[in-house]
């Protein structure tokens, strides 16, 4: 299936060069190997592979190459300096591509040299938007049994995808982990990712995770912010406008991959909810460069609702998600009522649509293909 990024990233190629970040196999090097096809002349270089770092390191490409794909070029030493001097002495006509299963975002917090110099796309498990847009037929069943990533979704066979997946946890954990940083002990990261999975939807404690896994909460944290940074997993946090004291408070934490999650049905459909949500979020960034984040509700009374999006630093619309129960949240209905702030709950098994005092009940699967991406 072709992604409905690929014109987005063709357009933004001609304008600067283009970072391609995401989770592991979400069809990144697919799609750089579809956009190659586009052009009359390409070279695609996996800094992961012996003979490409070569290559890389002599810049021993043709000049006359039109489109120059890098794909985990960010595990080379200062590799935006690099980056930055290729682009900067390349050949007008040449197009740069980067690919990383790294969130190549994060750096550019620490003096990014790149500034200016390039687009930032983020591909993402396939949605029921996407899926949509693409003409690709889709039930909210699929991707709660096989998660978003395109192997397991579109495979005939469902032990297939339940093969890959023991497959992709096993090389995250292994590769993917270990390149990223040095990790003494990994049985304890393991020990970490498999809590997680247990506790999607809930706010996390360190402290609690640490007791368990036996190690400071300081090093669970950092733990975390690996899996984060390697898109295995994502945070939400709760909404303050203080963001500073937002990011103090204990966060959700929710995988890319909705297979992944062990729990009932309700944890596995809000962890699909917020994949989309996020999704939807990195789009409205991405495409239309709007200020949109992804957060929660709670009070100190415990008065919460699953997610917020939130735009210019004001809260666009709150979300409760339920599976089966059409009946109106009490948090959902306290916050509506409260502050008047535009209220959906979304319902995977709905019979009909319906609005209560302002609160619209919608059926998920249609709110969910209604999302920018």
């Amino acid at each position: 299936m072709e992604r409905y990024q690929k014109k987005v990233i063709l357009r933004d190629l001609q304008k600067k060069m283009v970072l391609l970040a995401g989770p592991r196999q979400a069809g990144k090097t697919t799609l750089a190997k579809a956009i190659a096809q586009e052009f009359a002349s390409s070279v695609y270089l996996n800094y992961d592979r012996a003979e490409d770092r070569k290559i890389l390191i002599k810049e021993a490409w043709l000049p006359n190459v039109e489109l120059l794909i890098l794909d985990e070029i960010h595990k080379m030493p200062k590799w935006k300096t690099y980056l930055k001097g290729i682009y900067d002495t390349k050949p007008e006509t040449q197009k740069i591509l980067v690919t990383g299963s790294a969130r190549l975002e994060i750096f550019k917090h620490v003096g990014d040299s790149l500034a200016g110099r390039y687009f930032l796309h983020r591909l993402m498990p396939l949605s029921p938007a996407e899926c949509k847009k693409v003409h690709v037929d889709c039930t909210l069943d699929r991707f709660l049994e096989r998660g978003g990533f395109p192997e397991p979704f579109l495979a005939q066979d469902l032990v297939d995808a339940s093969r890959w997946r023991l497959q992709y946890v096993d090389s995250l954990l292994r590769e993917d982990v270990l390149d990223f940083d040095n990790i003494q002990n990994l049985q304890a990261i393991r020990l970490v990712f498999d809590l997680l999975r247990e506790r999607v939807g809930s706010p996390i404690s360190y402290s609690s995770i640490a007791q368990d896994v036996q190690v400071a909460p300081n090093t669970v944290k950092k733990y975390i912010q690996i899996l984060e940074a390697l898109y295995i997993v994502f945070r939400v946090t709760p909404f303050s406008k203080n963001i500073a004291r937002s990011l103090l408070k204990e966060p959700k934490i929710y995988f890319f991959d909705t297979g992944l999650v062990k729990g009932n049905i309700g944890a596995k459909f809000e962890n699909l909810v917020a994949g989309c949500l996020l999704k939807h979020v990195f789009g409205k960034i991405d495409y239309e460069a709007e200020d949109y984040s992804l957060h929660y509700l709670q009070t100190k009374e415990k008065q919460e609702v699953d997610f917020a999006l939130v735009k210019d630093c004001g809260i666009e619309k709150i979300i409760e998600v339920k599976t089966s129960d059409p009946a109106v949240s009490p948090g959902l209905r306290y916050f509506h009522e409260k502050y008047a702030l535009p209220s959906i709950q979304i319902v995977k098994d709905l019979k009909r649509e319906y609005t209560e005092q302002g609160i619209e009940i919608l059926e998920a699967a249609g709110y969910l293909s209604s999302l920018f991406l």
